[in-house]
């Protein structure tokens, strides 16, 4: 008998086998890889990443090359024999006015700027996004549109206005002064950003702790915090680049002693005194623009992930 039902498995084995070798093949056909619709797709981003990196790649050639070789005119050739005293000297030696120490005076500007007001401007806003999105106050909806209006307001418009506040205040042109702007412009986007993405979570585990006994403050750091990883990356990311990037805020807001990173290489890119040094004028801007980038590239995975959640939903 159970030679019979062996005989019977195999038998059966063997039809549908043959059948699926009758009826071919099931499922989407795969895709070609060279196929139209991939080469077009490619082709447009080769010729994107291209047109971003080519600007780049001249910018370091020509920041490891001599003066002599520079005055060749040959952009795009690599170096012959690669310096880095245009680094050297963008850092430490190139006078932006009266001072001669380069960007080094800048750059800690910069990160005394940076930092206070990252930390502060990401901790209220976060703290206002929860608020926004989980716990129905009065007069809620009117602090969000003030907040969303405020978003769009150009704030070009606003820089005389706030200069004279700041005079009123004894703090106008001091790093403090700077430190309060940047974290006042910051606070519309990233509450923004934070109320969505605080309401695009499980609304569930808010009710749940509410029903715990826990309040405000324990359920944004026992349970807001420890799920926001990706938006505080976003906010991070968001401000870092718009502070450390700006020019504007820096050379009306600071006096030449306290400038930041980016008004020094103005000063150094537009002066107008001796020979042009444009190996000296790439490698400070790549000094200034370093903080930024490394920010970016350590966290970008993060970033993506941060503005697909707390940008869309909500």
């Amino acid at each position: 008998m159970a030679d019979v039902s062996t005989l019977n498995t195999t038998a059966a084995g063997i039809d549908a086998i043959s059948r699926g070798l009758v009826s071919g093949p099931r499922g989407r056909k795969p895709k070609r890889v060279l196929s139209r619709r991939n080469i077009m797709l490619y082709g447009a981003l080769t010729v994107a990443a291209l047109y971003y990196l080519l600007p780049l790649y001249v910018m370091v050639v020509t920041s490891l090359k001599g003066m002599p070789e520079v005055r060749l005119g040959n952009i795009f050739a690599p170096p012959m024999e690669i310096t880095f005293e245009p680094w050297v000297k963008a850092w430490a030696q190139a006078c932006t006015g009266l001072n001669c120490d380069g960007l080094s005076r800048g750059f800690w500007n910069s990160v005394r700027i940076l930092v206070p007001s990252v930390v502060v401007s990401i901790a209220v806003a976060s703290v206002s996004g929860y608020a926004l999105a989980n716990w129905r106050f009065k007069g809620a909806e009117l602090f969000f549109s003030i907040l969303i209006i405020g978003a769009f307001i150009p704030y070009q418009v606003m820089i005389y206005p706030i200069v004279i506040v700041l005079r009123e205040l004894g703090i106008y042109g001091t790093l403090t002064g700077l430190v309060i702007v940047h974290t006042i412009f910051g606070m519309p986007i990233l509450t923004l950003l934070f109320r969505n993405y605080f309401a695009s979570l499980p609304v569930e585990l808010f009710k749940a702790a509410r029903i715990d006994g826990a309040g405000f403050w324990q359920i944004y750091f026992r349970i807001m915090l420890p799920m926001s990883l990706p938006i505080f990356v976003v906010a991070m990311i968001l401000q870092v680049t718009g502070i450390w990037n700006d020019f504007l805020f820096g050379v009306v807001f600071t006096r030449p002693d306290t400038y930041p990173m980016t008004v020094q290489l103005n000063n150094i890119v537009n002066s107008v005194q001796g020979v042009k040094e444009y190996n000296v004028n790439m490698a400070a801007t790549l000094l200034t623009g370093a903080v930024p980038l490394i920010v970016y590239f350590v966290s970008g995975r993060l970033f993506v992930r941060g503005i697909a959640a707390g940008a869309v939903k909500g």
